[in-house]
């Protein structure tokens, strides 16, 4: 039986890695199959976030804007966690975007992981959906806030304990945590002749910039500023 390991969710400004921005992180902490510590931090994007991510989470810019920048906030979950194996509900998706972080700001971050999603689909074929909040609802586990990272990591450890209390003796090998396929590259941040461009073409067509130039990838800056020179046009030469 797995007993020691960190249990872990995030928050996010949308659904890929390579363009979107994590907002917070939540992890609970097990060590000989009890909880023994918690870690929470919010993490400001340097972004305007979306209307319905704010909806779903209760998020504010204004709240985000506190938080820990990316780099300090992924050193510190790192820390947090040590070598101990990662769980979560879709541990992928949290992951890459930890991943892209930490590879982005040469932060050391591998990872064995164990996925309850995946779990629940082999053991919980009866459960009609395979969502956190759905399979909490059907167990009986309670959620204080969802859509909320540490409330969210406290669920899934609830819905790890019990698939393994339950699945984990007769099935040991599924329980194992296992390296994921996860591989990312690194994003460099933009160039100084890339954030003056994009600034004197947002001043031009007065548009106004609803990420932080100087938060950009390269990457970034070159989609950005091919989205406005599409929809607006170049500045006209004297």
């Amino acid at each position: 039986m797995l007993k020691d390991y960190v249990v872990v969710d995030l928050e996010m400004t949308g659904l890929k890695a390579k363009t979107d921005r994590i907002l917070e992180i939540g992890s609970v902490k097990v060590t000989d199959g009890m909880e023994t510590a918690v870690f929470h931090c919010m993490v400001n994007p340097h972004m305007e976030i979306p209307p319905e991510i704010t909806d779903l989470t209760g998020i504010t810019n204004e709240m985000a804007a506190q938080g820990l920048e990316a780099a300090e906030a992924v050193r510190e979950f790192a820390a947090f966690s040590r070598s101990l194996p990662l769980i979560g509900h879709n541990i992928l998706f949290d992951y890459s975007f930890l991943k892209q972080a930490a590879v982005n700001h040469g932060i050391p971050f591998e990872k064995e992981c164990l996925d309850t999603l995946k779990l629940a689909r082999k053991y919980l074929p009866e459960a009609e959906k395979k969502t956190l909040d759905y399979l909490c609802g059907l167990l009986g586990i309670r959620q204080e806030e969802k859509h909320r990272a540490l409330e969210d990591a406290k669920a899934t450890q609830a819905l790890f304990r019990y698939l393994q209390e339950k699945f984990g003796e007769a099935n040991p090998s599924a329980f194992c945590p296992a390296p994921l396929p996860c591989r990312v590259k690194k994003q460099g941040p933009a160039s100084l002749r890339q954030i003056r461009r994009l600034k004197e073409l947002a001043a031009y067509h007065n548009l106004p910039l609803k990420m932080d130039p100087q938060s950009l990838t390269k990457s970034e800056a070159s989609r950005l500023t091919d989205k406005i020179l599409a929809a607006y046009g170049r500045i006209p030469q004297p």
